[in-house]
């Protein structure tokens, strides 16, 4: 029997282990490292698919339900009220166990070993403001855990995990800017000794992101913002902007599909001095298109931070749809959200008594830590760190295989 340590994130999920004296990623699909936290829900083929396969299968239109950015659902009334798939009332966190089933069962036949227990990261809080929602997502995903098979689950913040990992040494910052969460842990490191001084974290990461890039340049292209007139009369307002923001939020995208959502663009679409954008916004929803949408707003982030000049490309709705996304736009769109998470690096300071000017190096973790927004914010904070980049994508798996050894 061995201890799996379990990375399961809001974007992506890994599992690692140790071989000999080093962590040890286990693939969990070909020729990756990580596999994407997503699950479809084949109505034809009554199954379900996880990672890639399920991306892909919403890609090629099949029909079903997809699913992504579950972890966000933990601690809030949706994990627990059920819903109809397949012919039975299932909640998400028995989706949540699914999934890490799957995660289990696929460690267990590429190492050969069999993992009764667990060691999962965790945010240092899933929620920041609610104590009773951060109490209650720990139940939520420790319930998952024991569903998925595991007899045993104990948990660690994901950022002091990674700090396990580090190559560094000194006084070390570790900025964890995941998909749904920011966290951050001081600690003191010299070879494997590590003294943690303090952990902290916001509900604050890469799905805020791209909601707000969402809202600022997709949702346009769709009616936000745009009039709808009234039955009677000349006079105009603006659309509701609530279906805007559940469409531009991952893990409510799959609850729009609605008919009397549809109906109602459908009849904003009639009195609209300009029905166009609603037009397309029926589509979306008629089409289930909601999760293509929110790709392409990712993959123009994506591009944005790698070049001056990137696009949102938006061809699966309409041939040719799409809108420019330049770098210094995406970044001052972001700034705020840059500005949170520098504020809160400095609190981590505070709460360890420790002066910005002892930190030697500050570093990154997670993938919403490449963004360029983020990386100029930290530097302002803290000038005289080093930043360090490590292996943002699996450094947390890393510091859990060490961990659960």
């Amino acid at each position: 029997m061995a201890r799996l340590g379990l990375d399961f994130g809001t974007s992506n999920t890994a599992a690692g282990t140790m071989a000999g004296d080093k962590p040890y990623v286990i693939p969990l699909e070909q020729g990756a490292q990580t596999l994407p936290t997503a699950v479809f829900v084949d109505f034809a083929e009554r199954r379900y698919t996880y990672g890639s396969a399920a991306a892909r299968a919403m890609r090629e239109g099949a029909e079903g339900r997809f699913m992504r950015a579950l972890k966000s659902i933990l601690g809030t009334p949706l994990a627990r009220e059920p819903r109809r798939l397949l012919n039975e009332r299932i909640t998400l966190i028995e989706v949540i166990a699914r999934f890490l089933t799957e995660i289990r069962t696929r460690a267990e036949a590429h190492t050969g070993l069999t993992f009764d227990t667990a060691l999962s990261g965790r945010p240092v809080r899933f929620h920041s403001a609610s104590e009773e929602r951060n109490a209650a997502a720990l139940e939520d995903l420790t319930e998952a855990y024991m569903m998925a098979g595991f007899k045993a689950v104990d948990f660690l913040p994901e950022p002091e995990a990674a700090a396990l990992a580090a190559d560094a040494e000194g006084r070390l910052l570790i900025v964890d800017i995941g998909g749904g969460t920011s966290d951050f842990t001081l600690c003191d490191r010299t070879g494997d000794t590590m003294q943690v001084l303090a952990s902290t974290g916001i509900r604050l990461g890469g799905t805020d992101f791209d909601k707000a890039l969402s809202l600022a340049y997709a949702m346009p292209l769709f009616g936000y913002e745009a009039e709808i007139g009234a039955e009677l009369g000349s006079r105009t307002h603006a659309a509701p902007k609530a279906l805007f923001h559940d469409l531009a939020s991952w893990e409510k995208i799959p609850f729009v599909y609605d008919s009397a959502l549809l109906r109602e663009v459908q009849r904003w679409i009639r009195l609209a001095p300009d029905p166009e954008p609603f037009e397309r916004l029926a589509e979306v929803l008629e089409s289930h298109l909601g999760h293509d949408v929110a790709y392409a707003v990712e993959a123009g982030k994506i591009a944005a931070n790698a070049a001056p000049e990137g696009r949102i490309d938006l061809r699966e709705v309409e041939r040719g749809l799409g809108v420019a996304l330049a770098q210094d736009a995406m970044n001052r769109t972001l700034a705020e959200f840059a500005d949170q998470i520098s504020a809160q690096a400095l609190l981590t300071l505070s709460e360890a008594g420790a002066a910005p000017a002892s930190v030697d190096k500050v570093v990154f973790v997670g993938g919403s830590s490449l963004l360029g927004a983020v990386r100029g914010a930290m530097v302002r904070a803290l000038p005289d760190a080093e930043p360090v980049d490590t292996e943002v994508f699996t450094a947390v798996v890393h510091g859990l295989a060490i961990a659960a050894d």
